[in-house]
């Protein structure tokens, strides 16, 4: 098929159905988060191994997602899509009649071998479909598939376990699944270009062990202390084995993952912002929950509709900021979108005892919304410089660096958090028994340590938001340097079993 005419005239149909298997995808990945201490319960497992629910479903992507350039250069669009459903639909129904807690984990591992493939998948036929100056407009409907879903998670999963088990919450999911695989496997079609290519299996062990690595290292330092061998020792062994896996990239004619796209300045300043944005967002996700519940007390349910409004907008306003995009360029929006951040982000360190829940959900629901300005313009600018046949290596690698990005940011304001907590908390202490404010009876003083508890985890949030602050004031001032750029001319057709004609 003709690229022009693709162009012309987009599948819509096509990728319509490929928005609601990435939606269900995302959704499911956030449904389980709030259900956990309802599954540690029933499998009365300790909360480092219900962790794995999560820190397993992300070691899965964290290995596949890089590796997903490969497979859809090598592999027609219609077979990748129609076995990563399968794998998802097999995991879900798994997860639903699993009869002990490390098959529930089986199952969460085969749903994201699944539902890694289906975001770079997506995001490539969403490049190959639409040309350049509709791409915009495009890549924010694919935004508000990428933001909605996971906003909605919470909240539903909330809903849903005041009155139904757990595994509900992979019965609705599997229905729409099957139904999306089964549309798929009478009406996809190719419209991707493939090529013959030779899998490097000695650079898929490099890449497993080195996202892998780091992506366990960085989420486990939050509850293990970066003390503890297992986190400073899979970072390390993962650092290691990401170096050598980029200088053998390098060297190679037909890499695994095309490092060599960096030498195209706005793709490589994109990927730079978008991991600092990255951090920022994914730090503010798990930081705005702890002052929420812990310092504050609000119950999980208020606290998750206290989210709602900012995450869905987010991805309401993502094909706004598309076709705004289109108009203006990135560098408008991401100015614009990154100012409201870095302004929103002070006020949450600003944050009290006092502060009013409506003017908590306030100012999170605009610092998302400047997330929005931001995210799909600047990645979308930077993979328009790229030629088409590099567009599966940049997806990948902006996917990759997102996780890795998310999970270093949370993992550090964590421990920025909690160093400030013990210190303040130390200090209040210390204060009080200099006062003489030392309560006689063990009853108050377990009513002191609580206050002074609360107090410190206050102070170490705050201090963290500031931190995330000046994070973000670096992506504002990279943000200035972006210039609007085009591809490079490199016209192809694809033909109906999806290999690329010169």
């Amino acid at each position: 098929m003709d690229i022009k005419k693709i162009h012309e005239k987009p599948p819509y149909g096509m990728i319509a159905i490929l928005f609601i298997g990435a939606f269900v995808a995302l959704l499911n990945n956030t449904l389980l988060n709030i259900a956990l201490p309802t599954i540690m319960n029933e499998f009365n497992v300790k909360p480092s191994e219900v962790q794995w629910l999560t820190t397993g479903f992300m070691l899965v992507n964290g290995i596949l997602i890089p590796v997903s350039a490969f497979f859809i250069q090598k592999f027609t669009n219609r077979k990748l899509f129609i076995t990563a459903m399968t794998l998802f639909s097999l995991g879900t129904l798994i997860a639903i009649i699993a009869p002990s807690f490390w098959i529930l984990v089986v199952a969460r591992m085969i749903q994201a071998a699944g539902s890694a493939m289906m975001m770079p998948l997506l995001m490539n036929i969403m490049l190959t479909a639409f040309p350049v100056e509709r791409r915009g407009a495009a890549m924010g409907i694919f935004g508000l598939v990428m933001f909605t879903a996971p906003a909605i998670g919470p909240t539903l999963s909330g809903f849903i376990l005041e009155s139904q088990s757990w595994r509900m919450l992979f019965i609705i999911v599997l229905p729409i699944a099957l139904l999306t695989l089964v549309y798929a496997i009478f009406r996809l079609r190719n419209i991707t270009p493939n090529r013959d290519m030779k899998l490097d299996v000695f650079s898929i062990i490099l890449s497993s062990i080195g996202f892998g690595g780091l992506l366990y290292g960085f989420s486990s330092a939050g509850d293990k202390g970066w003390s503890a061998p297992i986190v400073y020792g899979t970072i390390a062994i993962g650092a290691i084995a990401l170096l050598i896996f980029v200088l053998r990239q390098l060297r190679m004619d037909e890499p695994m993952l095309d490092f060599r796209i960096y030498k195209y300045p706005m793709f490589a300043l994109s990927s730079i912002i978008s991991v600092v944005t990255s951090a920022a967002m994914f730090s503010a996700m798990i930081l705005t929950p702890l002052y929420v519940q812990s310092v504050r007390e609000i119950s999980p349910l208020d606290a998750g509709i206290l989210m709602f409004p900012g995450a869905l907008l987010m991805g309401l306003m993502s094909p706004i900021t598309g076709r705004l995009f289109d108009k203006y360029g990135a560098r408008v929006m991401a100015v614009i979108g990154l100012s409201v951040t870095v302004i929103t982000t002070y006020y949450m360190s600003e944050f009290g005892m006092e502060t009013g829940y409506y003017y908590i959900m306030t100012i999170y629901t605009i610092r998302m919304v400047g997330m929005a300005l931001v995210m799909m313009p600047v990645m979308t600018n930077g993979l328009n410089q790229l030629p088409a046949k590099s567009n599966p290596h940049g997806v990948a690698i902006n996917s990759t660096l997102q996780q890795v990005a998310g999970a270093i940011g949370s993992a550090l304001l964590l421990t920025i958090m909690t160093t400030r907590m013990g210190s303040v908390g130390a200090s209040l202490m210390a204060d009080a028994t200099d006062a003489g404010d030392m309560p006689t009876t063990a009853e108050g003083l377990g009513v002191l340590q609580q206050e002074i508890e609360k107090q410190a985890m206050l102070e170490g949030i705050s201090y963290a938001f500031f931190i995330a602050t000046l994070i973000a004031i670096v992506g504002l001032v990279l943000a200035f340097f972006i210039k609007r750029v085009e591809p490079p001319v490199s016209e192809f057709n694809v033909s109906d079993s999806g290999e690329e004609k010169e």
